[in-house]
Protein backbone atom coordinates (compact mmCIF):
# COMPACT_ATOMS: atom_id res chain seq x y z
CA UNK A 1 0.00 0.00 0.00
CA UNK A 2 1.35 3.41 -1.01
CA UNK A 3 1.35 5.87 1.87
CA UNK A 4 -0.70 8.98 1.14
CA UNK A 5 1.46 11.99 0.36
CA UNK A 6 4.61 10.06 -0.50
CA UNK A 7 5.75 10.60 -4.05
CA UNK A 8 9.08 10.00 -5.71
CA UNK A 9 9.61 13.75 -6.06
CA UNK A 10 8.82 14.40 -2.40
CA UNK A 11 11.16 11.61 -1.32
CA UNK A 12 13.99 12.88 -3.52
CA UNK A 13 13.59 16.43 -2.21
CA UNK A 14 13.58 15.13 1.36
CA UNK A 15 16.66 13.07 0.53
CA UNK A 16 18.37 16.21 -0.78
CA UNK A 17 17.50 18.07 2.43
CA UNK A 18 18.83 15.14 4.43
CA UNK A 19 22.06 15.24 2.41
CA UNK A 20 22.49 18.92 3.28
CA UNK A 21 21.94 18.13 6.97
CA UNK A 22 24.00 14.95 7.47
CA UNK A 23 26.11 14.60 4.33
CA UNK A 24 25.41 12.90 1.03
CA UNK A 25 27.27 9.73 2.04
CA UNK A 26 24.85 9.22 4.93
CA UNK A 27 21.72 9.26 2.77
CA UNK A 28 20.02 5.87 2.50
CA UNK A 29 16.50 4.62 1.96
CA UNK A 30 16.50 3.57 5.64
CA UNK A 31 17.44 7.08 6.79
CA UNK A 32 14.75 8.52 4.56
CA UNK A 33 12.16 6.11 5.95
CA UNK A 34 13.05 7.22 9.48
CA UNK A 35 12.56 10.83 8.41
CA UNK A 36 9.00 10.05 7.32
CA UNK A 37 8.39 7.61 10.18
CA UNK A 38 7.50 4.83 7.77
CA UNK A 39 8.80 1.34 7.11
CA UNK A 40 11.58 1.04 4.55
CA UNK A 41 9.45 -1.30 2.44
CA UNK A 42 6.87 1.47 1.91
CA UNK A 43 9.46 3.51 -0.01
CA UNK A 44 10.28 0.78 -2.50
CA UNK A 45 7.22 1.57 -4.58
CA UNK A 46 8.92 4.92 -5.30
CA UNK A 47 12.64 4.08 -5.16
CA UNK A 48 14.51 0.93 -6.19
CA UNK A 49 17.27 1.24 -3.58
CA UNK A 50 19.71 3.69 -1.99
CA UNK A 51 21.70 3.94 -5.22
CA UNK A 52 18.55 4.97 -7.09
CA UNK A 53 17.85 7.59 -4.39
CA UNK A 54 21.39 8.96 -4.64
CA UNK A 55 21.23 9.10 -8.43
CA UNK A 56 17.94 11.01 -8.26
CA UNK A 57 19.39 13.45 -5.70
CA UNK A 58 22.41 13.94 -7.98
CA UNK A 59 20.13 14.71 -10.93
CA UNK A 60 18.11 17.13 -8.81
CA UNK A 61 21.30 18.92 -7.70
CA UNK A 62 22.63 19.11 -11.26
CA UNK A 63 19.32 20.55 -12.47
CA UNK A 64 19.23 23.13 -9.67
CA UNK A 65 22.82 24.15 -10.40
CA UNK A 66 22.15 24.36 -14.15
CA UNK A 67 19.06 26.53 -13.60
CA UNK A 68 20.97 28.90 -11.33
CA UNK A 69 23.92 29.05 -13.71
CA UNK A 70 21.68 29.77 -16.69
CA UNK A 71 20.02 32.63 -14.80
CA UNK A 72 23.40 34.02 -13.73
CA UNK A 73 24.85 33.84 -17.24
CA UNK A 74 21.96 35.56 -19.01
CA UNK A 75 23.32 38.60 -20.85
CA UNK A 76 26.91 38.14 -19.65
CA UNK A 77 30.11 37.37 -21.53
CA UNK A 78 33.83 37.10 -20.94
CA UNK A 79 35.13 37.67 -17.44
CA UNK A 80 31.71 38.75 -16.17
CA UNK A 81 30.25 35.39 -17.28
CA UNK A 82 33.19 33.46 -15.83
CA UNK A 83 32.76 35.11 -12.43
CA UNK A 84 28.98 34.66 -12.41
CA UNK A 85 29.32 30.98 -13.31
CA UNK A 86 32.00 30.35 -10.68
CA UNK A 87 30.01 32.17 -8.00
CA UNK A 88 26.96 30.01 -8.68
CA UNK A 89 28.96 26.89 -7.89
CA UNK A 90 30.54 28.37 -4.79
CA UNK A 91 27.27 29.79 -3.46
CA UNK A 92 25.40 26.55 -4.13
CA UNK A 93 28.07 24.50 -2.34
CA UNK A 94 27.87 26.80 0.67
CA UNK A 95 24.07 26.72 0.84
CA UNK A 96 23.67 23.04 -0.04
CA UNK A 97 26.81 21.08 0.84
CA UNK A 98 25.10 17.69 0.58
CA UNK A 99 23.51 18.46 -2.76
CA UNK A 100 26.79 19.84 -4.03
CA UNK A 101 28.44 16.54 -3.07
CA UNK A 102 25.60 14.75 -4.84
CA UNK A 103 26.32 16.69 -8.03
CA UNK A 104 29.70 14.91 -8.10
CA UNK A 105 28.06 11.47 -7.79
CA UNK A 106 28.98 9.20 -10.72
CA UNK A 107 26.13 8.76 -13.19
CA UNK A 108 25.78 6.27 -15.98
CA UNK A 109 26.44 7.74 -19.43
CA UNK A 110 22.77 7.84 -20.41
CA UNK A 111 21.65 9.73 -17.30
CA UNK A 112 24.56 12.14 -17.55
CA UNK A 113 23.96 12.90 -21.23
CA UNK A 114 20.20 13.33 -21.10
CA UNK A 115 20.02 15.40 -17.96
CA UNK A 116 21.50 18.61 -16.59
CA UNK A 117 25.12 17.44 -16.85
CA UNK A 118 25.05 18.26 -20.54
CA UNK A 119 23.69 21.72 -19.78
CA UNK A 120 26.69 22.42 -17.53
CA UNK A 121 29.11 21.49 -20.28
CA UNK A 122 27.23 23.64 -22.81
CA UNK A 123 27.26 26.64 -20.47
CA UNK A 124 30.96 26.24 -19.76
CA UNK A 125 31.68 26.07 -23.48
CA UNK A 126 29.50 29.14 -24.05
CA UNK A 127 31.65 31.06 -21.56
CA UNK A 128 34.78 29.88 -23.35
CA UNK A 129 33.52 31.14 -26.73
CA UNK A 130 34.18 34.60 -25.32
CA UNK A 131 37.84 33.62 -25.05
CA UNK A 132 38.09 32.35 -28.65
CA UNK A 133 39.45 28.89 -27.80
CA UNK A 134 39.25 26.12 -30.36
CA UNK A 135 39.33 22.38 -29.79
CA UNK A 136 41.06 20.62 -28.10
CA UNK A 137 41.98 23.69 -26.04
CA UNK A 138 38.34 24.29 -25.18
CA UNK A 139 38.11 20.81 -23.63
CA UNK A 140 41.31 21.43 -21.68
CA UNK A 141 39.86 24.72 -20.41
CA UNK A 142 36.56 23.09 -19.40
CA UNK A 143 38.54 20.59 -17.33
CA UNK A 144 40.68 23.34 -15.82
CA UNK A 145 37.68 25.41 -14.77
CA UNK A 146 35.89 22.42 -13.28
CA UNK A 147 39.01 21.40 -11.38
CA UNK A 148 39.63 24.87 -9.98
CA UNK A 149 36.01 25.54 -9.02
CA UNK A 150 35.48 22.13 -7.43
CA UNK A 151 38.87 22.06 -5.75
CA UNK A 152 38.50 25.48 -4.20
CA UNK A 153 34.92 24.93 -3.07
CA UNK A 154 35.74 21.52 -1.59
CA UNK A 155 38.71 22.87 0.36
CA UNK A 156 36.74 25.88 1.53
CA UNK A 157 33.76 23.78 2.64
CA UNK A 158 36.11 21.50 4.56
CA UNK A 159 37.40 24.52 6.49
CA UNK A 160 40.76 24.61 4.75
CA UNK A 161 40.97 28.41 4.55
CA UNK A 162 39.47 29.46 7.90
CA UNK A 163 42.67 29.79 9.87
CA UNK A 164 44.83 32.00 7.72
CA UNK A 165 44.84 35.39 6.05
CA UNK A 166 43.92 36.68 3.56
CA UNK A 167 40.19 36.03 3.62
CA UNK A 168 39.02 33.27 1.27
CA UNK A 169 36.88 35.76 -0.70
CA UNK A 170 40.02 37.70 -1.56
CA UNK A 171 41.71 34.53 -2.76
CA UNK A 172 38.61 33.55 -4.77
CA UNK A 173 38.59 36.93 -6.51
CA UNK A 174 42.30 36.68 -7.31
CA UNK A 175 41.90 33.13 -8.64
CA UNK A 176 39.09 34.22 -10.96
CA UNK A 177 41.21 37.14 -12.16
CA UNK A 178 44.06 34.70 -12.85
CA UNK A 179 41.74 32.32 -14.72
CA UNK A 180 40.46 35.17 -16.86
CA UNK A 181 44.05 36.22 -17.69
CA UNK A 182 44.99 32.63 -18.50
CA UNK A 183 41.97 32.14 -20.76
CA UNK A 184 42.71 35.41 -22.59
CA UNK A 185 46.33 34.32 -23.10
CA UNK A 186 45.87 30.59 -23.55
CA UNK A 187 49.17 28.93 -24.45
CA UNK A 188 49.59 27.49 -27.91
CA UNK A 189 49.94 23.79 -28.50
CA UNK A 190 53.27 22.42 -27.32
CA UNK A 191 55.78 21.78 -30.05
CA UNK A 192 57.31 18.32 -30.18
Amino acid sequence: MVRVGLTTERLVRAGAELADEVGFDQVTVSALARRFDVKVASLYSHLRNSQDLKTRIALLALAELADRAADALAGRAGKDALIAFADVYRDYARAHPGRYAAARHPLDAEAAATRAGGRHAQMTRAILRGYDLSEPDQTHAVRLLGSVFHGYVSLENAGGFRHSAPDSQESWTRILDALDALLRNWPGAPTP
